[in-house]
């Protein structure tokens, strides 16, 4: 195997590898959402529309409306297999998270409604054992939680408009290692291990606009602004050879992010008992164009000089169509179906183990039952299937970069809530 030389070897920071949307997105934020793979925007009658459209929340029934859910999401095991040789494959490990979600929107004040959601738009993580695919992405993961105040004001029955303010918390966190081996030799050291962690707050905006031509159409549009974090924290890199340490680091750390704006354009048509929708998201991945890692001194000419230079990842604005229907079976049932599609916003040339992604195709399937007149209750479940994608790249110089198929990349989500009007 191509040596590995030290100053090259690169760790790409905090981004985790997401099979659920594209690039690192998690669109489904509410049992209701889940069910209709995310098409979502111009027909939201719960609460949960002060995170997807807070216009639509001047059209609610005068009362208080909340909604608590929990979403189950299990990533497979992501398949790697190399053109050059067998020694090269490499296996994901598998993945499964809760994560709670929680919708208000209020009641009517002089035509003013306000709402406040918690949500987990971006994040996850993703592990790597094997040596190959250990040497640039072991272990990521990202937390990223969403506080969304919003607020809603009608004009006319026809008309509204709303927005909001996004407190986004991040936290993060990274380890890897590489070891002298067959494979790799990295000789005088026998190891280069690192850990990583950090945290940042930061505020954005998101704005929304719904208008009715008549009783069973809806046309809206919403725009989530990028965010752009500082993330700040410790960083612990060291160079072994033996239990001898040839270099150390121990100090502050910081990497400068983005979070990419989201606009969505909706169609909502009811046909007696069925509601129709359709929805076009459009994500500014083009705002990610490269990581760069800072530390307290610089490493540049050392053993530690890959970690000093900056990754290139010029990823491209993506697009994702989004089909909803729900259906009022009974008084008390309602069924909802979905599929999306996501395009892939990663370009082959900086593609990489801490995120193979690809085009993906979404399907849900919903359940809701009104309990009483004031609770119903919800179970929402969604597939994701992404499309194996060959990869042929060499990020780095002197680093042996990716020749393979990436496949059997999966997701699969289960979600329950409860919708209390008061």
């Amino acid at each position: 195997m191509k040596t590995l030389p030290l100053c090259f070897f690169k760790l790409l920071f905090f981004i985790p590898s997401v099979t659920f949307a594209s690039g690192f997105h998690i669109p489904n934020q509410s049992v209701v959402a889940m069910g209709i793979a995310g098409a979502h925007v111009a027909y939201t009658p719960g609460p949960d529309s002060a995170y997807y459209n807070p216009a639509n929340m001047s059209y609610h029934s005068d009362s208080w409306k909340m909604e608590g859910s929990l979403t189950t999401l299990y990533l497979s095991p992501i398949n790697y297999s190399d053109n050059r040789s067998p020694l090269l494959y490499g296996s994901s490990e598998p993945e499964l998270f809760f994560l709670p979600q929680l919708h208000i929107a209020s009641k009517d004040y002089h035509d003013f409604r306000f709402g406040f959601s918690i949500t987990y738009p971006f994040g996850l993580t993703k592990r790597w054992e094997q040596p190959f695919q250990a040497a640039t992405a072991r272990r990521y993961k990202l937390i990223t939680i969403e506080g969304n105040p919003s607020f809603s004001y009608s004009f006319s029955k026809k008309f509204s408009i709303g927005g909001g303010l996004r407190f986004i918390y991040n936290d993060g966190e990274v380890g890897s290692s590489l070891e002298n081996s067959s494979l790799f030799s990295i000789s005088p050291l026998s190891s280069l291990t690192s850990n990583i962690e950090g945290n940042d707050i930061h505020v954005g905006y998101n704005l929304a606009a719904t208008f009715h031509p008549n009783n069973n159409l809806s046309l809206a549009a919403t725009f989530r602004s990028k965010v752009e974090l500082d993330l700040e924290g410790e960083a612990s890199l060291k160079a072994l050879a033996g239990p001898i340490s040839l270099m150390d680091y121990s100090g502050k750390g910081n990497l400068a992010i983005t979070l990419p704006a989201i606009f969505s354009l909706a169609s909502s048509y009811t046909f007696n008992n069925v509601t129709f929708e359709v929805t076009w998201n459009r994500t500014y991945w083009s705002s990610f164009e490269r990581l760069d890692f800072q530390f307290e001194q610089s490493f540049l000419g050392t053993t530690f000089d890959g970690f000093d230079r900056a990754i290139v990842k010029s990823w491209h604005d993506s697009d994702a169509l989004r089909f909803g229907i729900t259906y009022e079976v009974t008084s008390k049932f309602k069924t909802t179906l979905g599929f999306a599609y996501d395009e892939n916003p990663v370009p082959e040339s900086t593609l990489g183990f801490e995120l193979p992604d690809s085009n993906a195709f979404m399907y849900s399937a919903g359940l809701q039952y009104k309990h009483t007149e004031n609770l119903i209750l919800a179970l929402s479940y969604s597939y994701q299937d992404v499309t194996s994608r060959s990869v042929s790249n060499n990020r780095f110089d002197q680093l042996p970069g990716i020749d393979g198929v990436f496949k059997d990349i999966e997701a699969h989500a289960i979600t329950f809530g409860v919708v209390y009007n008061f």
